[in-house]
């Protein structure tokens, strides 16, 4: 499997739920009644998951949200908020998903559910910046802006500091692996975009910056060979040299040993 792709699929969300609802609910059956009509919040909230469950997202949401006002300050008002948020990424709603996740964070922050807030909020600024995993637009994630992966890469790391034994920390932890090969892969590609335009010390600058942040990534490859064919076009041969000799010394069989770009992106010629 290539490196851009997460080891494991993505879980359905709703499977998520099953630890989260099991925790938040077993105090909710006596609630209060809703005094506009009649429904106690329970049954409110069974209305919710069942339009959630036959498609009609939008009205689950808006129940949710009555729910999470009339339940305030209960365990089923938490699981309102939780579910409504996972909807909202279900539907690519970022900032609305986003905002409830942040909402939930700042009013329990004790939740016995936090763990399972700050992995969805991983999920929807990583799948937001993932294009679905390039399944709609046919972009390399390395390729575009990288705040919502930086962004996603701080909630799971958060989780996993903070919540080691979760459940969802092994994906996490995958995740935050793939995210950092993700922003290295982006700095190299922003290293080539500046050697194919003759900025060729923009370029090195770069492909060093990208070995500097990221240590041990597969991008550090193509880095070294960048910093090596830049200082040859600036005539600084000690510094080319150098760069090559750590390529040869960390990646004995690279193909970049052989290789360098054009001037024009036509592809890649022998260079030494």
């Amino acid at each position: 499997m290539p490196l851009h792709r997460p080891t494991p699929a993505l879980r359905p969300a709703l499977a998520a739920f099953a630890t989260v609802t099991a925790l938040l609910l077993g105090g909710c059956a006596s609630g209060p009644k809703d005094l506009d009509d009649g429904k106690s919040i329970s049954k409110l909230y069974e209305e919710a998951r069942e339009e959630a469950a036959a498609g009609s997202f939008d009205r689950a949401v808006q129940l949710y949200e009555r729910l999470e006002g009339r339940a305030a300050g209960t365990l089923l008002s938490q699981q309102a908020q939780l579910e409504q948020a996972h909807l909202l990424y279900k539907q690519q709603e970022k900032a609305r998903a986003l905002a409830v996740v942040e909402r939930f964070m700042k009013l329990h922050p004790t939740s016995p559910a936090v763990d399972y807030a700050y992995y969805l909020q991983g999920l929807i600024n990583f799948n937001d910046d993932l294009g679905l995993f390039g399944g709609v637009a046919k972009q390399d994630l390395s390729e575009r802006d990288q705040q919502a992966s930086r962004d996603a890469y701080q909630s799971f790391k958060t989780l996993v500091d903070r919540f080691p034994e979760s459940k969802y920390a092994p994906d996490a932890r995958t995740r935050m692996k793939y995210i950092i090969n993700s922003l290295a892969s982006h700095e190299v590609h922003v290293a080539r975009y500046y050697y194919m335009r003759g900025a060729y010390l923009a370029a090195a600058n770069r492909a060093q910056q990208a070995l500097q942040d990221f240590r041990g990534v597969p991008a550090a490859e193509e880095a070294l060979f960048l910093m090596a064919a830049s200082y040859d076009k600036l005539g600084m041969n000690d510094l080319r040299d150098d760069a090559r000799r750590v390529l040869k010394t960390n990646f004995p069989r690279s193909a970049w040993l052989e290789r360098s770009y054009e001037d024009k992106p036509r592809g890649l010629l022998r260079f030494w």
